[in-house]
């Protein structure tokens, strides 16, 4: 059987993407599959011993059941934590889809489903002529959007959804994290995006002092994103 994949995309930085991806390989795991993540591109990185190390691949790498090399789960992974164009500018680096399909693959022969994190918005640049967004179209991936519940969000999001739809991606759902705990109007900016986004609403996570993925897969419809990715 062929592995399945989704890409989790998400309407601005710091939203929550680490958090919902560790949630969905952790929830999807229990469900019986062999799950593994993968980060293509990190900017915010420590080197120790010539090993790049992102707080975000390391999440993802202990949340999954799979393992797998850190380069192939992360094959480009620079340490000033600065738009990945820029920090790979710096680093003397061009990011290449082909080297992203390639590890994509290498991880799709040791699991059911891989769980791809984006980096920063879904258009946030990669290169001079490439966007995160050329991830998903490139892997033929369905996008999961996570939605960080917070002034502005109803922009950020139905502008994401229709530069998704722009590039033929498909919106497999979406997932509203209540990031900002005082937010007010809440549920008038959620009825707001049910009827603004054009996929089923997965999963409302909230806001905690202390974010843990097996809580929040418990907040996910795992058994419904497991039929639509």
């Amino acid at each position: 059987m062929v592995a399945r994949g989704v890409f989790i995309a998400g309407t601005d930085t710091g939203i929550g993407k680490t958090l919902i991806a560790c949630a969905l390989l952790r929830g999807l795991a229990r469900s019986g599959l062999l799950t593994v993540g993968m980060k293509p591109v990190a900017a915010g990185a420590r080197r120790r011993q010539g090993v790049c190390y992102n707080d975000d691949v390391e999440q993802l790498r202990a949340a999954a059941n799979v393992d797998a090399p850190r380069q192939t789960i992360n094959p480009y992974c620079f340490g000033p934590p600065i738009a990945p164009h820029i920090a790979a500018r710096e680093a003397g680096v061009v990011v290449s889809l082909s080297m992203i399909a390639r590890n994509y693959a290498r991880l799709a022969a040791r699991s059911d489903v891989v769980v791809v994190e984006g980096v920063g918005g879904l258009l946030v640049p990669l290169g001079p002529r490439l966007n995160a967004a050329a991830i998903p179209v490139r892997l033929n991936l369905p996008v999961l959007l996570v939605v960080g519940l917070r002034l502005g969000c109803l922009n950020h999001a139905l502008l994401t959804v229709e530069a998704a739809q722009a590039r033929g991606l498909q919106l497999a759902g979406w997932i509203a994290n209540a990031i900002d705990p005082v937010m007010a109007r809440r549920v008038e900016n959620l009825d707001a995006l049910r009827r603004g986004i054009p996929a089923p609403l997965l999963g409302i996570v909230k806001n905690t002092a202390k974010p843990d993925a097996d809580r929040v897969a418990r907040a996910l419809d795992i058994s419904r994103i497991n039929a639509v990715i």
